[in-house]
């Protein structure tokens, strides 16, 4: 895609929604990240789902490991692979203690040393938590990346990569959730809807969907 079609095609995603959030739940930094490590394979709604109730007595560190890996099943017990994650978010509670004084490092190496985070949810934290303009990449941005041509790559690495080199400077804050929301509601894995795609002039996608018409009346 040329610079400035870039630039457009950011401008417009940046008209439509000014101040785009994540749709996770959250309280604070903790709570933000314990959300992110359990939305791996799951859908956000059902992770707020799962938190809604979780997050009411639980929002830092020490509350979660007095909780217990048992008792944050019994909350979680509706989100795929749970048994994992609830280990995994015990374990980054207790080094979080140890090592970082119960408070969220607002640093991506530090939270990638964290159990069960990777770099996407190192980025999203630190996009969300602290203003950090990384992009984290999921399935969603990783398809928008590629079927539009912003920033092809055979690997959610060389799509971020892409996507940061890319991106011009006024858009790198927002550009994550511009992107994954884009993803989530409008270019579609399945099936595009490209005729209500306000950046669909701007995308190397040749096989646009049309808009969809009137079903066939039965003879």
């Amino acid at each position: 895609m040329k610079r400035k079609d870039v630039f457009e095609f950011y401008r417009r995603l940046a008209e439509a929604d000014p101040d785009p959030q994540t749709e996770l739940e959250y309280h604070n930094p903790y709570t933000l990240l314990v959300a992110v490590a359990l939305s791996a394979q799951a859908t956000d709604v059902s992770v707020n789902k799962a938190t809604r109730t979780l997050f009411e007595d639980v929002r830092d560190p020490a509350a979660m490991v007095a909780l217990g890996e048992e008792a944050l099943k019994g909350h979680i017990k509706t989100i795929g692979l749970f048994n994992s994650k609830a280990k995994n978010v015990i374990a980054l509670s207790e080094q979080l203690l140890s090592e970082h004084g119960g408070e969220v490092p607002a640093d991506r190496d530090a939270l990638e040393r964290l159990p069960g985070v990777g770099r996407k949810t190192a980025n999203v934290v630190m996009n969300v938590a602290f203003g950090a303009e990384t992009i984290a990449v999921d399935t969603h941005i990783f398809r928008v990346g590629n079927r539009t041509g912003l920033a092809p790559g055979k690997t959610p690495l060389a799509v971020e990569a892409g996507l940061e080199k890319a991106t011009p400077a006024p858009f790198r804050r927002h550009a994550h959730h511009w992107l994954i929301l884009h993803g989530r509601y409008v270019c579609k894995a399945r099936k595009p809807e490209c005729w209500r795609c306000i950046v669909a002039d701007l995308c190397a996608f040749k096989p646009k969907t049309p808009l969809p018409g009137p079903m066939p009346v039965a003879a």
